[in-house]
């Protein structure tokens, strides 16, 4: 049986068995509580993005996905099974969540042909991934002597090694520069195309608005959303800009008919009321147009309002 999910690129593609579930989650730590009741789906030929403020729980349920903590409750099976309960790992899953985490006296060729052989994996893998992520010149050399950027390379050739269906990436574009971060998002975009699980957490709002199909939000340990990109953009209600020498009367008017209409240097920013019903309005009211432009909500804007009951610090505020 096959569950088919429509990515931005309008193809139906996806297998059952190479999914995340994660169901009714729940890591308390003492008496504080990192994640709660968490359930939400992670499927196959898409990107999906993992969204939420600082100390959200995103890390901790990256690592419990894949069995490096043990949830006080719930469950977190990839392909059906704990993660924890499978031999030879990076056959099943590649995971990049510290790329400072490698030994810096290694060179990076060590270290996966390292990986290689404890998950038996041909050596041969290694020169490629190495190629594929731009390292082939300098594998020979210590990793200590490795940019933040080269160490994210690593760690996703790390990933990238087993050749493995499902693939999870805590903040991989930390320290990379302009071409890294385009090489990164083409790279996502591919492995999803080939019908590989790709769960993404990121804190950069442009790359998952240019990158991701879907998204799982989540805010002090709890789902907010999980939905398409396009879905959790429109919670915070597209807006139309209006330009006209009437506008406080076809403000009084727009009003009058359930809008909400804020000035802001002589233009008018209508929500709750579409385009077309705007300009039906003006015309009813013989009100003269200048400018009638639709403005669709961006991921950041939907990000900012929806979590903003759940951002554990604030710059400049006390609580």
């Amino acid at each position: 049986m096959t569950a088919l999910v429509r990515c931005r690129t309008g193809a139906w593609i996806g297998r059952v068995g190479r999914v995340i579930e994660v169901n009714e989650l729940t890591k308390r730590y003492g008496s504080t509580t990192a994640v709660h009741d968490l359930t939400f789906t992670v499927r196959p030929g898409c990107v999906t993005g993992f969204l939420g403020p600082n100390g959200a729980g995103k890390s901790t349920t990256l690592r419990m996905i894949l069995g490096l903590h043990r949830p006080t409750s719930g469950s977190a099976l990839v392909e059906g099974r704990p993660f924890g309960d499978r031999s030879r790992g990076l056959r099943h899953v590649g995971a990049l969540l510290d790329a400072g985490d490698l030994h810096g006296g290694r060179s990076a060729r060590a270290h996966l042909s390292a990986l290689a052989v404890s998950n038996r994996i041909p050596r041969g893998r290694v020169a490629e991934v190495l190629r594929e992520v731009g390292l082939a010149e300098v594998a020979g050399r210590r990793i200590s002597g490795y940019s933040l950027g080269m160490r994210q390379r690593l760690g996703i050739a790390a990933a990238l090694l087993g050749d493995p269906p499902v693939l999870l990436f805590d903040e991989p574009l930390n320290g990379l520069d302009p071409e890294g971060v385009r090489w990164v998002r083409g790279l996502f975009r591919r492995l999803a195309a080939e019908g590989r699980t790709v769960f993404v957490s990121s804190h950069l709002m442009t790359e998952m608005e240019h990158t991701a199909d879907h998204l799982v939000v989540v805010g002090r340990g709890e789902l907010i959303a999980a939905e398409s990109l396009a879905e959790f953009a429109a919670r915070s209600g597209a807006s139309v800009t209006v330009r006209t020498p009437d506008g406080a009367a076809l403000a009084t008017v727009l009003t009058a008919h359930g809008a909400v209409v804020r000035t802001d240097d002589g233009l008018l920013s209508v929500t709750g009321a579409s385009a077309a019903r705007i300009g039906e309005l003006a015309f009813e009211h013989r009100l003269l147009l200048h400018e009638l432009t639709p403005r669709t909500a961006s991921l950041e804007q939907a990000f900012m309002e929806l979590t903003a009951d759940s951002v554990e610090y604030l710059a400049g505020e006390t609580r």
